[in-house]
């Protein structure tokens, strides 16, 4: 399992990554502001996060975002 920080990382990159895009100022944090949430967040909620289960699992994540 991947620790915190890797976690933190990952969720970062894919957000930058998925805002280059796709921003909307008026409704979208920006990058710096959800790493600032990220990093508040519990391990679990991290997890959650990542939308990864059964079928898209954390390695896949990780090895995309990480």
């Amino acid at each position: 399992m991947p620790s915190k920080e890797q976690l933190i990382d990952a969720l970062y990159n894919e957000y930058v990554f998925l805002c280059h895009d796709d921003f909307d100022a008026d409704v979208d944090a920006t990058p710096e502001e959800y790493l600032e949430m990220l990093k508040e967040m519990s391990y679990d909620e991290l997890i959650t996060e990542t939308c990864t289960d059964d079928t898209y699992h954390i390695s896949e994540f990780m090895e995309a975002w990480g």
